[in-house]
């Protein structure tokens, strides 16, 4: 098959750094190849340079991930954490959990104040909202999955990171944007401040950065939760009120989980399991949708939407009810993804008319999730599988860079229900099941997402978005199994999103007029946003051919070996 490129170069400059010419890859279009789609060129192309240099999906996906901390420091990150789901070419199936946990002097009301009112400000910002970085340990947990060794992933993010790169107008934007938040939550200079507005094409070096990263690079997991980088952080803990310790660090550990697998119309969906909620979102609302035959309508018309916007209501009622750490909660997976009880529970569905949401669930709040995560999605040529979705909850997180070590913090902790019944930052609601407890990891929605057919991967899908990223991975299975569309066709269609509470059905500007007016006469409270998540999809046939698409909502970038 003829190899297919779709390229924008968004800028070139004849500037003494490297990476100054950027080439935005949409599209590709290869025959037993491997390919690498990430929120950033940059990233996207250190992941199938180590492709090229003989290495797996597995080495692509730490390289990738580290240039990222790098390129794109409003969530790709050391200082968060993430999930993987993996499929080796000989039908191994594993996850890795590398979400973040909470301090150990963490409490259940410490953002509650002597009034009993939740002090979100402190959940979302500045050092208490620091969850215990999973980020590198991750990558090491990774590590034995590898052809390469880690001093060889991490020198593409080392060079990027101490040579400077040239940033887009997004990346612009959002750093003119956060100056304020950067000023007012950071003691000391940072390199993501400037005397005068961030342009187009500037070139952002970070040698702070590049010294971490050597440490790891030498020390190991040492070089990050032992050691210089350790003492920084914990350090930049003591200059306001964070609570992270040394011992927090070093105790870190990542956690092995048996993926979360189901059958969707002769498909093996594999994806993760608690403290994700993404996985059983993903079960509960493709099997509900599945009741009424959705492939005899068409993508985005007024019945699929309303099938699929009552199975997310459902779906996110009992997220609030029953999710979060399975290693501190009895853990209902298997009941809420049997069919027994799902179908008991599509029983009050209407074509008629939208159900309310107090019919569904326990009306309690619940919390908002950052939508500020990043996806990446690889194949190598030897059909080994892999889906990463890492995050650092909101844009830059807590907005601490770690001084000395130039590095951005978490606010994770903000997806605690930080009391039982406040929404977080995303307006998702929590219940006791997601309360704060020491070492206790945070629910989360990210949804890396693996479809096999036949026993070998199919589409490697997920996305950035909060609570939108289940909603999304669903509709994108929905129209490539269901409405058989191409992957372009399905990342860059307009999305939708319900999450329960609020009781209002979220579509992108450009979702079809039409459709809307027949869902408010049924009832239904239709809100318009700018942008629902950033999609990184990659499909393959049984014959080795493999479309991969990049989200046009961004930057977000095809590289192939």
């Amino acid at each position: 098959m003829k190899k297919i490129i779709v390229s924008l170069i968004l800028f070139s400059h004849t500037l003494s750094a490297q990476y100054t010419d950027i080439n935005i890859i949409k599209e590709v279009k290869v025959r037993n190849k491997g390919v690498v789609v990430s929120a950033h060129p940059l990233a996207s192309e250190a992941g199938a340079k180590v492709l090229k240099m003989g290495g797996n999906a597995y080495d692509a996906i730490i390289s990738t991930q580290y240039a990222l901390a790098v390129v794109y420091p409003q969530a790709g990150n050391i200082g968060g954490g993430g999930f993987l789901v993996g499929v080796k070419n000989n039908g191994e199936k594993f996850t890795i959990d590398y979400r973040e946990t909470a301090p150990k002097k963490a409490t259940h009301d410490m953002y509650v104040d002597k009034n009993g009112k939740a002090n979100t400000d402190l959940s979302q910002n500045g050092r208490l909202a620091v969850g215990i970085p999973g980020s590198v340990a991750g990558f090491f947990a990774t590590l034995k999955y590898c052809r390469l060794p880690m001093n060889q992933l991490i020198q593409p993010a080392i060079d990027l990171a101490e040579k400077g790169f040239a940033i887009t107008e997004q990346e612009a934007n959002l750093l003119n944007s956060h100056k304020d938040h950067f000023q007012k939550y950071n003691q000391s200079a940072n390199v993501f401040v400037k005397n005068v507005p961030w342009q187009t094409g500037d070139i952002l070096v970070q040698k702070e950065l590049a010294e971490t990263l050597k440490l790891i690079q030498k020390h190991g997991l040492k070089g990050f939760y032992e050691g210089k980088t350790a003492e920084l952080l914990v350090s930049e803990m003591k200059k306001g009120n964070g609570i992270i310790t040394l011992e927090d660090l070093k105790n870190y550990k990542v956690a092995e989980r048996k993926a979360l697998e189901f059958d969707y119309k002769g498909n093996n969906v594999v994806s993760m399991p608690l403290p994700s909620s993404g996985g059983i979102l993903l079960a509960q609302m493709l099997k509900m949708a599945g009741y009424e035959n959705l492939e005899k309508y068409q993508q985005n018309s007024t019945k699929t939407v309303q099938i699929m916007v009552e199975a997310e209501r459902r779906a996110y009622a009992d997220r609030a009810e029953y999710m979060g750490d399975p290693d501190f909660i009895q853990d209902k997976t298997s009941y809420l993804i049997s069919d027994e009880y799902l179908k008991n529970r599509w029983k009050n569905f209407s074509f008629n008319k939208a159900t309310p949401s107090s019919e569904v669930g326990k009306i309690i709040q619940q919390p908002k999730e950052s939508d500020q995560t990043t996806h990446i999605s690889v194949i190598d040529k030897d059909g080994n599988a892999a889906a990463v979705t890492t995050t650092l909850n909101g844009l830059y997180g807590s907005k601490v860079v770690v001084s000395g070590a130039g590095f951005f913090l978490n606010n994770e902790m903000d997806d605690f229900s930080v009391k039982p019944g406040v929404p977080n930052m995303f307006g998702a609601v929590g219940g006791e099941a997601n309360s704060i407890q020491p070492n206790k990891r945070m629910l989360s929605s990210m949804t890396p997402t693996i479809v096999l057919k036949n026993g070998k991967p199919y589409m490697v899908v997920g996305t950035p978005g909060g609570t939108t990223i289940p909603t999304s991975v669903y509709q994108s299975i929905v129209d490539i199994v269901d409405f058989k569309l191409n992957a372009n066709l399905s990342v860059n269609s307009p999305k939708f999103h319900h999450q329960w509470l609020p009781e209002t059905v979220a579509v992108e500007k450009n979702f079809p007029e039409t459709t809307i007016k027949d869902l408010e006469k049924l009832g239904y409270k239709v809100e318009k946003w700018n942008q629902i998540g950033r999609t990184e999809m990659i499909l393959m046939d049984d014959s080795g051919n493999i479309h991969a698409v990049a989200d046009g909502r961004g930057d977000d970038s095809v590289a192939v070996e």
